[in-house]
C-alpha cells in the first residue's frame, strides 16, 4: 500500500497545476521481470452512492469477448483520506463502490505477458500496453479528459511513444474515455524514423517507433517501403485524414516474445512480428502496415455506425466488417503492386490463393458476406473448447470483402471508363469520412448507386451483398487479360498430413460436397490405401491420387478408432481455379490492367 501511495502523491503533484476536472491514472513498472505492472486511477468530483468500476471485456477493433478483469488482482479501493470503502461484486469485470467521500482511488495490479495488439505485455526490455487490457474505468465518467503517468524505471530509461498528446515529460492527456481507451502506448528503448507529409495547416509527421533486435540501416530500408504505402494510400483518398496532435505513430515491436498481429486506431497502429526484419519480418509483415494504415480512412474515420461508439460491456455486432476489413484487405496486396514492393505478377498470384479460399467454400451456401460479418465475435481471435465447423460454415469476412472489392472494382471499370473503386472509396471518404458521420449498408449502397448508376448497384447488392452469389470472374478479370485456369487434377479433397509412424491422417474437417465428405471421411480417420495403393509419404501420396482420372470410383480403406473399414471414393477434378495472364492480350486489355495495378497519378 505505501507503493501505491507514493506512486499517486508523485501523480497528484504533477497534475495539481490542471484545474480541469480529469480522471487521473498511473502506470509503473518495479515489478517488469515477471510481467507485472502497478497501476493507481484516481475519480473526482462524484456524486453520493454507487459509483461501478469496470474492467473492459473487449477492445476497439476487436469483435469478440476477452474478458480483461481475468489478469487483474491486488485490488485496494480508498476515498480520499485512505480510509477503504464498501465495494460489491455483482460481475467478473465490476466493482461497485460505496461509502465514498466523493473521491475514489484505486490501486491493483496487472499481470501482462502477451504482445499482440489486444493484449498488454511488459518485460525488462520493452512495455505494450493495450489500455482495455490495463486500465480500470468509470463508464458514468466517459466524457472526462484523462491524464496517464507512466513511471518509467530509471534503470531501464525507457522512452514513450502513444498517439495521446503529451503534456510534459512522462504525463500525457486524452478527451474522453473513448479516445484514451483507443490509445496504446511502446515504452522501450526503441528506434524512431518519422518523415513529414501533406503541407501547410495540414502537415503530418508520420512515425515509426521500433523496438527490435536489428539495425538501424534495417529499420531505414523498412520505413522506406513504409513511405510508399503511405504516398499511395493517400492517392486513393486524396488527401490525409485530420491526425490529432499532427502525428500518426507506428508502435512496431519485432521481438520472439510476441505474437503476430495489427490492430488499428485512430491516430496509431499497434503491429507486432516475432520475426526480426532481417529473418523475413519485412517481407512478411509488409501488408500488415499497408492495411493497417489504410485503416486511417477506413474503419477510423469511415466507421459503421454498429461500432459508434464502441461498447466496452459487451462483444461489438456489425454488418460492414466486409466493407471496413474486406475492401480494406482488397487495397492491401493492391497498394503493395501499386507501390512497386510486389510485383504485377506476384499480385495476381496472392488473389490466386483468396479466389479458391472465397469461392470454394461450401460456407456460401449459408451466409451472406452481412452475416459473415456478424459472425466476428466467434471468430476474431475468440476462443472456445467446442471446435467450429469453420471449413464448412464460415468464410472470412477479410477475404470474402477482399474479393467483393476486386468485383466492385472491375465492374466499376466496365461499366464506364472513367469509373473505379478508387474514386468510389474517395466519394464515400467526402461523405462519411471527412464529416465522420456513422455509416451504414443503405448508405454504401445509395452512395453506390449515385456513383455507378441505379442498375450496377442494385445488381451488386442484391447479389453479392444480400446474398452470396459468385460474381463473373471470367468475364471481369477477362477485361483486364486475366484468365481462370483450371489445373484439372485429380481430387479426393482431404487435408492430409504424415505422422511420425507415416500414417496419412486427415488433419481438417472434410469440407461438404468434397469427394472425401461423400464417402463419409473425417478429420482423424487415417487413409491407409486409395485403390489398393498404399503411400508412406505426402508425395506419394499424391502420386497415387493422380493416377486416377477425374470421375473414377476407386476402393479407399481407412482406419477410423482403431478399425480398418473400406468405403469408395469417386475422384473428382480438383476445383482450385489459377489466376494467370494472357499470353496475348489485346491493347485495351492491357491498358486496362496497367490503369488498375499502376500508381496513381
Amino acid at each position: 500500500m505505501r507503493y501505491f501511495l507514493l506512486i499517486f502523491l508523485l501523480f497528484f503533484t504533477i497534475q495539481s497545476g490542471f484545474a480541469q476536472i480529469r480522471n487521473k491514472y498511473s502506470i509503473s513498472f518495479d515489478n517488469a521481470e515477471h510481467h507485472e505492472a502497478n497501476i493507481t486511477a484516481t475519480f473526482t468530483n462524484l456524486q453520493s452512492g454507487t459509483v461501478s468500476l469496470r474492467m473492459s471485456r473487449t477492445s476497439p477493433g476487436r469483435y469478440a469477448l476477452h474478458e480483461f478483469a481475468k489478469n487483474v488482482y491486488n485490488v485496494k479501493i480508498t476515498d480520499s483520506k485512505g480510509k477503504k470503502v464498501t465495494v460489491t461484486r455483482p460481475n467478473l469485470h465490476q466493482w461497485d463502490v460505496t461509502g465514498h467521500d466523493g473521491t475514489i482511488h484505486v490501486y491493483y495490479t496487472l499481470f501482462a505477458d502477451r504482445g499482440d495488439g489486444t493484449y498488454s505485455q511488459i518485460n525488462e526490455t520493452y512495455a505494450l500496453i493495450n489500455n482495455p487490457a490495463t486500465f480500470m474505468y468509470v463508464p458514468s465518467l466517459k466524457e472526462r479528459p484523462v491524464e496517464i503517468l507512466y513511471v518509467s524505471r530509471g534503470d531501464l530509461g525507457w522512452k514513450i511513444a502513444t498517439q495521446l498528446a503529451s503534456k510534459g515529460g512522462n504525463s500525457f492527456l486524452a478527451p474522453n474515455l473513448q479516445f484514451f481507451m483507443d490509445s496504446p502506448a511502446l515504452l522501450s528503448n526503441h528506434t524512431i524514423k518519422e518523415y513529414k507529409v501533406g503541407s501547410g495547416n495540414k502537415e503530418y509527421r508520420i512515425k515509426m517507433a521500433l523496438q527490435h533486435e536489428g539495425t538501424d540501416q534495417e529499420a531505414n530500408v523498412f520505413f522506406n517501403q513504409i513511405k510508399k504505402i503511405i504516398e499511395e494510400e493517400k492517392k486513393v483518398f486524396g488527401d490525409y485524414p485530420n491526425f490529432e496532435n499532427n502525428e500518426y505513430t507506428f508502435l512496431v515491436c519485432f521481438m520472439p516474445q510476441v505474437s503476430r498481429d495489427g490492430m488499428e486506431h485512430r491516430n496509431s497502429t499497434v503491429i507486432t512480428n516475432p520475426k526480426s526484419i532481417a529473418n523475413g519480418g519485412m517481407k512478411d509483415n509488409i501488408g500488415t502496415f499497408a492495411h493497417e494504415f489504410f485503416h486511417a480512412w477506413n474503419v477510423e474515420r469511415i466507421r459503421p455506425l454498429s461500432l459508434e461508439p464502441f461498447d466496452f460491456d459487451k462483444a461489438n455486432l456489425s454488418d460492414e466488417l466486409w466493407f471496413a476489413e474486406g475492401i480494406t484487405s482488397y487495397y492491401t496486396n493492391l497498394i503493395l503492386c501499386r507501390s512497386g514492393i510486389i510485383t504485377q505478377e506476384e499480385y495476381i498470384s496472392r488473389l490466386t490463393k483468396t479466389y479458391n479460399q472465397v469461392w470454394n467454400s461450401p460456407a456460401l451456401q449459408y451466409y451472406n458476406p452481412r452475416e459473415m460479418s456478424r459472425k466476428a465475435p466467434f471468430i476474431d481471435a475468440a476462443t472456445s473448447m467446442a471446435p467450429i465447423h469453420k471449413d464448412n460454415t464460415y468464410i472470412s469476412y477479410y477475404l470474402y470483402g477482399n474479393m467483393l472489392g476486386l468485383a466492385l472494382d472491375l465492374s466499376l471499370r466496365e461499366e464506364k471508363k472513367d469509373l473505379n473503386l478508387d474514386d468510389f472509396m474517395k466519394l464515400f471518404w467526402t461523405k462519411y469520412g471527412k464529416t465522420e458521420i456513422p455509416y451504414t449498408t443503405d448508405n454504401l449502397f445509395i452512395t453506390l448507386r449515385e456513383y455507378g448508376g441505379t442498375s450496377l448497384a442494385d445488381n451488386f447488392f442484391s447479389k453479392y451483398i444480400n446474398s452470396s452469389e459468385v460474381p463473373d470472374y471470367k468475364k471481369l478479370l477477362g477485361s483486364v487479360a486475366i484468365y481462370l485456369k483450371s489445373e484439372k487434377k485429380p481430387y479426393i479433397g482431404a487435408e492430409i498430413e504424415f505422422t511420425e509412424n507415416g500414417l496419412a491422417r486427415i488433419s481438417e474437417y472434410t469440407k461438404q460436397g468434397t469427394p472425401a465428405y461423400k464417402a463419409g471421411l473425417e478429420k482423424e480417420d487415417i487413409i491407409i490405401s486409395i485403390g489398393n495403393k498404399s503411400f508412406s509419404d505426402l508425395e506419394q501420396y499424391h502420386e497415387v491420387v493422380n493416377k486416377n482420372k477425374a470421375s473414377k470410383k476407386v476402393i479407399l480403406k481407412y482406419r477410423r478408432n482403431g478399425k480398418d473399414k473400406n468405403t469408395y471414393v469417386k475422384i473428382e477434378e480438383n476445383p482450385r481455379l489459377i489466376l494467370t495472364e494472357y499470353s496475348k492480350p489485346s491493347e485495351k486489355a492491357l491498358q486496362k490492367r496497367k490503369d488498375w495495378l499502376s500508381s496513381r497519378k
